[in-house]
């Protein structure tokens, strides 16, 4: 596959002697608002009908430089991320490359990195993992889980000898910003969005991010609005009361329309006159959704309006470059047995299949895989929940807070999981960090709600996550109350104090999974002879805890099955019948042992026979190739 090798120095000069001159670029390069010091807004690309650039802001929450030392009780931009990237690449040459694997949609760097060691061979010839993170803008603890793994995988190379192991017998490839727009975003503004910030019509209207959210009191936050219902237009659609669980009059509780006394809205107005507020701001998009397995259209796009569309999908499967660059990097690297691409904010390992049960769609063996780390995940995260989208995910709340309704399965479309295992074969998980700050069930209903939440700030986060209600005089709504929950830094990630906690478990059990990959090995190699035939006898095992294949991938054909090779000089071989040297065995032309798919533990064994015309030795390689498994060979000496 091709790709850029990040220039760690810069642009170069070329400066020599008499007669030389400088070499430097005519083309003006873009400069990047958070890389602009002096700027005050925050400017998004793209031509959209409603406003492009934001006041700036910066979160106490946030490193905005890198500093002296690396800790994670900050969260860190995208160019922090990729300045340590760097230093780690100059520090470790030995076990990293680190390469732009494609730009965003605006244009910014996509930076990954191949953890290996390279003086044991090539990354493509050993079984591989890819961890990314990022790819929803605004769940920066998903970047941070892969920020921490990369370092820990690092710095305990050569001290830790399981660790150590797995980089000198396996590929790790981690990318944590895979989509940078909506990262920096998200940290230097008080926007927010699902993902790319490509304009996107969401509510159907002709028009394009005509109505975002706005910062109306100008603390950088864009908190909530609630608004007494006055007039009887606003009591028939008042749906929100106080929550009878707080006595302070902080929390708000959702009721049938006409039965509350309140109505709700995110901080804003209503740009577009259409009653609704903040309905289309910045992108929209949704790169969990824009996958090709599964995919549907985006809302409006079912010409019969009887089928299903699935929001955010975009204008076709992989119509965005940041998923189109992920599923190409994986289907050019089908060493790949286990992926994990994060997000927050449902503290869940979360996998496929999104559409169906498993037991109807999963081959049975897989399931019981994929059911293996689901348990392995909740012993090590402690995450309530594990298990697929469309069952697990869509019921876990069990009845619909609002109606009382038992929740039923819910499909959900384009989705990352479902790729990995129904059309790239793999485990694949789309884990979620965070919960909201519900710790545990003060209240014992059986459910972690934002009362919950609202108890914990209390008592352990020092009342941070929560804006006490303030009176604002909105321009169009007249007297309202701005507040709640912190979006950012309590609600969708926590806060910093709660960092590395979440990430550090989260990446021992994707660190887990990396260690249970399959690997091929070369048991012995024993050869006898008898007359002119040789008889070479080869012996290997897959000592991983993973099959070299799902029954999945065997059935989509992602990989191929193991084969094994006996190689000699092209030489020795000339002359058919008259050869020096003729692979009698196998019979078929291509000489090559096709044995299946080496199961996890499995001994397998393979003779070949060659008839040696020769007095002097002969030397050769037996070479065992597995797609997932890897690739090993060892050399053989026939005769004298």
């Amino acid at each position: 596959m091709n790709r850029h090798l990040l220039l760690v120095m810069g642009l170069s000069l070329l400066v020599g002697g008499t007669g030389m001159a400088q070499e430097h670029s005519l083309v003006s390069q873009k400069k990047w608002p958070e890389k602009d010091k002096d700027g005050k807004f925050y400017t998004v690309s793209g031509e959209r009908h409603g406003q492009s650039f934001f006041k700036k802001h910066q979160f106490p929450e946030v490193q905005y430089e890198p500093g002296d030392k690396l800790t994670f009780d900050v969260y860190h931009t995208p160019d922090v991320m990729y300045h340590w990237y760097r230093l780690w690449a100059e520090k470790y040459p030995d076990i990293t490359e680190l390469y732009e694997v494609a730009q965003s949609f605006e244009g910014r760097p996509i930076l990954q990195m191949t953890i290996t060691n390279k003086k044991t061979g090539k990354h493509t010839d050993k079984p591989a993992a890819y961890f990314e993170g990022g790819r929803h803008g605004g769940e920066v603890t998903a970047s941070e889980a892969v920020f921490w793994l990369t370092q820990h995988l690092l710095v305990n190379y050569g001290k830790d000898p399981e660790i150590t192991k797995l980089i000198d017998t396996k590929t790790i490839y981690v990318r944590p910003q895979n989509n940078p727009d909506g990262t920096n975003m998200y940290l230097f503004s008080e926007q927010r969005n699902r993902s790319t910030v490509r304009p996107h019509d969401t509510d159907r209207d002709g028009l394009y991010d005509e109505d975002p959210e706005e910062d109306l009191n100008g603390d950088g936050i864009i908190h909530m609005i609630r608004k007494k219902a006055i007039t009887e237009e606003e009591k028939e659609k008042a749906n929100y009361i106080l929550d009878p669980r707080d006595p302070r009059g902080r929390l708000m509780k959702r009721v049938f329309d006409g039965q509350g006394e309140y109505l709700m809205y995110t901080e804003g107005i209503d740009n577009d006159g259409d009653g609704r507020f903040n309905e289309d701001g910045i992108g929209g998009l949704d790169l969990h959704r824009n996958y090709p397995e599964n995919w549907r259209p985006d809302t409006g796009g079912d010409a019969t309006g009887r089928g299903y569309t699935q929001f955010g999908a975009g204008e076709y499967p992989l119509s965005e470059i940041e998923t189109r660059s992920t599923v190409l990097w994986l289907l050019s690297h089908p060493n790949i047995s286990v992926v994990n691409s994060l997000d927050t904010r449902v503290p869940m390992h979360l996998r496929p299949p999104s559409t169906s049960s498993s037991a109807e769609s999963m081959f049975e063996k897989d399931r019981l895989i994929y059911e293996y780390y689901d348990s392995l995940g909740m012993t090590i995260t402690g995450y309530p929940w594990a298990g697929d989208v469309y069952e697990t995910y869509s019921t876990r709340g069990k009845f619909n807070r609002l109606t009382g309704d038992p929740l039923k399965p819910n499909p959900l479309f384009g989705h990352g999981p479902d790729f990995g295992y129904f059309y790239y074969g793999a485990v694949w998980y789309g884990d979620e960090l965070w919960n909201n700050g519900a710790m545990k069930d003060y209240d014992g209903d059986g459910d972690y709600d934002d009362y919950d939440a609202l108890r914990w700030d209390d008592e352990e986060n020092k009342s941070n996550g929560f804006k006490l209600w303030e009176k604002f005089d909105h321009p169009q709504l007249g007297e309202v109350e701005i507040g709640g929950f912190h979006p950012k830094f309590f609600s969708q990630n926590g806060p910093p104090w709660q960092l590395e906690g979440w990430i550090k478990k989260q990446s021992l059990f994707n660190l887990a999974m990396a260690l249970d990959l399959p690997q091929i090995e070369i048991q012995s190699v024993n050869i006898s002879k008898s007359g002119d035939v040789y008889e070479i006898k080869v012996k290997w095992s897959n000592t991983g805890k993973l099959p070299v294949a799902l029954d999945q991938a065997k059935r989509v054909k992602i990989v191929q099955e193991d084969r094994l090779m006996l190689e000699f000089d092209k030489e020795l071989m000339k002359g058919f019948e008259n050869a020096k040297v003729i692979i009698t065995g196998p019979e078929t032309y291509d000489k090559t042992i096709y044995s299946g798919y080496t199961e996890a533990g499995e001994t397998k064994e393979a003779v070949f026979k060659v008839k040696v015309n020769h007095n002097e030795a002969v030397k050769g390689k037996v070479k065992l190739l597995s797609t997932r498994g890897g690739y090993v060979e060892k050399e053989i000496s026939l005769g004298n």
